[in-house]
């Protein structure tokens, strides 16, 4: 099965975002730090996840 740089990076962020939102919601109150947390786990994940690219199939 072949997934694209895409695909892997988008499901990367939002779960790298669903995560960090959860976390910040965690006393009822959305700060504004805690919203930049969000976006910066977002775009981090998006950028390292297509930046690494996909292990070369290896006949074995």
């Amino acid at each position: 099965m072949k997934i694209s740089s895409i695909a892997k990076s988008i499901v990367a962020g939002i779960a790298a975002g669903t995560t960090a939102a959860v976390t910040a919601v965690q006393d009822q109150i959305l700060t504004t730090g805690e919203g930049v947390t969000i976006v910066l786990a977002v775009l981090g994940a998006w950028g390292i996840t297509y930046a690494v690219p996909n292990r070369q199939k290896t006949d074995a």
